[in-house]
């Protein structure tokens, strides 16, 4: 399907601060692309340029076939933008802000409230209709605010942060609602500090840190590129651990961390593959006179790829 954005060299500043320092991005259109990184990164930054709503100090930025610079308008007429806060009128109810954008949009009236109603119930919002915004839960403002964005269909959506300070419950309406908006071919930008979020969601994730691209793949390819697995272990004896962790430590060559559960420890695998050094250390822990109940083989989470990634960015950077 081709790509839905390319960009080369992509540079913002605030005065003396870089913000974006040279961004190089290719997202594939009909998908979900994951921009992930901590605050002050630059993910906000970048996809304000992308929508055009701050202009590029250097580089080149394409959007659907459009340069953000010379195309801007026509840009603009193919995306919408949700950002990290709520941009619906509170004073208005539900019905009547999905109206008024439908007007503004170019929509008879008639046809403006046909098109509200279908978007309260698609997103759950039909009992609160008639409600003013301002006294509706964080999760259900959120909701309507997407719901805005896709008044008419975008071919792409940019969503900077959609879930920050929702309840678990709402974060996972909102991204039940990310997935049936791209099975329904709109292209989404979802940036996020939530690496649980990025990894049940997006097809691609680009790791940003320091206004720059320091990783970009597939969450298995992030995932992968660190390195090592993870091995879980639970024992019948508790009495056993500190034995155990011991034997983790010198088998595997890495440190063994002790859970919450009396009974659990788990460690990094050393680089190279997982499966090897994990059957070793079974095998010595059951030498070793020590029962195991329970075990496990794993990639590590993004939160552990995040780390590792910037981890080694500082480090080169020391």
């Amino acid at each position: 399907m081709g790509l839905a954005i390319e960009t080369t060299g992509l540079v913002k500043t605030f005065g003396a601060q870089r913000a974006v320092d040279g961004i190089d991005l290719a997202v594939p259109a009909g998908t979900v692309y994951g921009v992930l990184g901590p605050n002050g990164a630059g993910k906000t930054t970048t996809v304000r340029m992308l929508a055009t709503l701050l202009r590029p100090d250097a580089g080149r930025a394409l959007v659907l076939g459009h340069d953000v610079v010379r195309e801007a308008a026509a840009v603009r007429d193919l995306v919408s933008l949700t950002g990290q806060y709520a941009s619906v009128d509170e004073d208005l109810t539900g019905e009547e802000n999905l109206v008024l954008l439908c007007r503004l949009l170019g929509h008879r009236t008639p046809a403006a409230r046909e098109r509200a109603a279908q978007l309260l119930e698609v997103f759950g919002l039909t009992g609160a209709a008639r409600r003013q915004v301002k006294n509706y839960s964080g999760g259900m403002r959120r909701r309507l605010d997407i719901a805005a964005s896709i008044v008419s269909t975008p071919e792409l959506l940019f969503l900077d942060e959609p879930t920050t300070g929702l309840d678990p419950r709402s974060r996972n309406q909102v991204w039940d609602i990310v997935r049936a908006v791209v099975a329904r071919g709109t292209t989404v930008v979802l940036t996020t500090q939530y690496l649980d979020e990025a990894d049940q969601l997006a097809d691609r994730i680009a790791v940003i840190d320091a206004g720059r691209v320091v990783a970009e793949g597939t969450p298995g390819e992030l995932k992968s590129s660190v390195g090592a697995g993870t091995v879980a272990v639970r024992l019948r004896d508790p009495e056993q651990r500190e034995a155990a962790r011991a034997v983790l430590a010198t088998a595997l060559g890495t440190p063994v961390r002790a859970a919450a559960d009396p009974l659990a420890l788990t460690a990094r695998t050393p680089p190279g593959g997982a499966a090897g050094p994990a059957a070793r250390a079974l095998a010595e822990l059951s030498a070793a006179g020590i029962t195991v109940d329970e075990f496990a083989l794993g990639q590590p989470s993004l939160d552990e790829v995040f780390l590792a990634l910037t981890d080694r960015k500082e480090a080169s950077a020391a």
